[in-house]
């Protein structure tokens, strides 16, 4: 059987599973088997199980990944979501504006640590949907904010998703964590405005009567949460940008801080750390079973030659590279709508970088790009995976939430991937001057 047949008939397979329903570590694990069995027989296929399934996990990049995740459970932990709702319709007295515009903040910090948009748009419909029903916002428009908040779970360092991206690529992760810092901060920025917009020239804006129970938490709360917070960032941020901190230990330093948050807040008892232990273990076992799974796919792929060939047929474009780029995004864009985007990353970086490489482009701008396209892919019909799952979670229209994350989407791609295109330091300016 020729190697071009025992291709079609592996990615025929992967549709397959995909649209059945499989987990995605299985996909790549089934997929990545029988294709590397067909393509180079038994021998070849026990070498790869017998080494590179340990090496990928052995990865001292992936210590990164329970260390965020162990942080952001500490933190959802103490509640304090629910506290900075309260604090921001108080100072807001009861403006809607100021409470999007958290709820998309929340959205990206929260996602940031998380790995998965899908498994922060269902917290967050869960956790910021009732707040902001209490507070007057329409369900679709409340759907749509939420939708919108958890793509951010993509470019907001210090994501899950770029490390698996930097690990995948072999790219410094520290690097990408600053570089993807001011598109982050952008983003959130183009967002809100799109927001506090929207609100002005719809009826959404208009401020209801709302029957909201009284607020009796402490300011002492308050105060501790936004400097815990800002202390948790800038030790992060900041110890990585001037050498301090490797990733890892900034993950480690991010995680005794939440500890020491929820000390404060007296939230510390055995079910608050057998909670945050369970979660962070499953979420991070489920990320390597992935890996594992993406790490023999990876390999089918390298023994069919895709990425050669798709070279050799985009040789007539080479001459403009920022043609295939720009096809390159607009594949990943569509990839996003459908596909989780931990999957799309590790199925697609072994066919991807190769051609990046004979392009000779930057691949920590590439990377940040990819990132950008996997945010406004989660929202963009007709299939948004983000909306879905709002949608399916809340019971809410889900062609209504798109009515309002089209106009998200469209406009986003226009400022921000023309901005990020334009001008390129905007990704590379800041890695270029850290401490190494």
């Amino acid at each position: 059987m020729s190697v071009d047949i025992i291709v079609v008939l592996c990615f025929l397979l992967l549709i397959y599973l995909l649209l059945v329903g499989q987990y995605i570590s299985s996909i790549f694990l089934s997929v990545g088997l029988i294709g590397i069995f067909m393509l180079g027989g038994m021998q070849q296929l026990n070498g790869f199980l017998q080494s590179d399934s340990f090496a990928q996990v052995a990865s001292f990049s992936l210590t990164t990944i329970p260390l965020y995740i162990l942080m952001a459970e500490l933190i959802m932990g103490t509640k304090i979501v629910e506290d900075l709702y309260g604090l921001a319709f108080r100072i807001s007295k009861g403006r809607k504006g100021p409470l999007g515009v958290i709820t998309i903040v929340i959205g990206g910090l929260l996602g940031s640590v998380s790995g998965s948009s899908s498994a922060t748009s269902a917290s967050m419909a869960k956790i910021t949907l009732p707040e902001l029903r209490k507070r007057g916002f329409s369900d679709t428009f409340s759907g749509a904010i939420v939708a919108v908040a958890g793509s951010l779970s993509s470019i907001i360092p210090p994501s899950v998703m770029i490390i698996i991206y930097g690990v995948a690529a072999r790219i410094s992760i520290g690097e990408l964590f600053i570089g993807s810092l001011v598109p982050g901060i952008l983003m959130i920025i183009v967002f809100s405005i799109i927001l506090l917009l929207y609100l002005k020239f719809t009826g959404e804006g208009k401020v209801h009567e709302v029957d909201i129970p009284e607020d009796n938490t402490p300011t002492s709360r308050y105060i501790i949460a936004i400097f815990m917070g800002a202390l948790m960032a800038i030790s992060i941020f900041g110890g990585i940008f001037a050498g301090i901190f490797t990733p890892t230990e900034a993950g480690a330093v991010g995680a005794f801080l939440a500890f020491i948050m929820a000390l404060i807040m007296k939230k510390v008892n055995f079910e608050y750390i057998k909670t945050a232990l369970s979660e962070t273990t499953k979420i991070t076992v489920m990320t390597i079973f992935i890996i594992i799974g993406a790490s023999l796919f990876g390999r089918f792929i390298s023994l069919s030659l895709i990425p050669r060939k798709i070279i050799n047929l985009l040789e007539p474009l080479q001459s403009t590279p920022y043609l295939i780029i720009i096809i390159l995004l607009i594949f990943y864009f569509i990839l996003f709508m459908f596909i989780d985007n931990i999957a799309v990353l590790l199925m697609t970086v072994p066919i991807v970088m190769p051609i990046t490489e004979t392009l000779d482009v930057d691949p920590l701008w590439f990377g940040v790009m990819v990132l950008v396209s996997c945010t406004i892919g989660l929202i963009t019909p007709p299939v948004g995976t983000n909306v879905f799952i709002v949608g399916s979670t809340t019971g809410i229209s889900i062609e209504g939430i798109f009515k309002i994350t089209f106009v998200f989407s469209i406009i986003t791609t226009i400022v921000v991937v023309g901005l990020l295109i334009i001008f390129p330091e905007l990704i590379t300016w800041l890695p270029s001057i850290m401490s190494k």
